[in-house]
């Protein structure tokens, strides 16, 4: 084997890899939209479940929910507090000032 047949081998392996990455996280996607497509949802809350399903940096906290969607904190709380009642999102341990919420399924 030349070492370019090795190189070109190693190239293929990493690109599978990154494709399988990707339709992984498509696909995880797609069961979690459908799994929750007759619960009725907001535009910010579709929203922001579309930014959590994508990889969100970070912790969600209420507070960042109000300024991603442009919203009250108080309509921030609201949303959250709905998607956390059917299970969409589970609060985390940690609570008072340093409550963040991720998806529960």
């Amino acid at each position: 084997m030349t070492s370019w047949l090795a190189w070109f081998l190693d190239a293929l392996h990493c690109a599978v890899d990154s494709a399988q990455h990707t339709l992984d996280a498509v696909l995880a996607k797609t069961r979690f939209w459908q799994r929750w497509a007759t619960t009725p949802l907001n535009e910010r809350q579709a929203k922001l479940l579309n930014r959590l399903l994508d990889g969100f940096d970070g912790k969600l906290t209420s507070s960042k929910w109000a300024s991603i969607a442009k919203c009250s904190p108080d309509t921030a709380l609201r949303d959250i507090s709905e998607l956390v009642a059917l299970g969409i999102l589970r609060k985390s341990a940690a609570g008072g000032r340093s409550t963040s919420y991720e998806l529960g399924s």
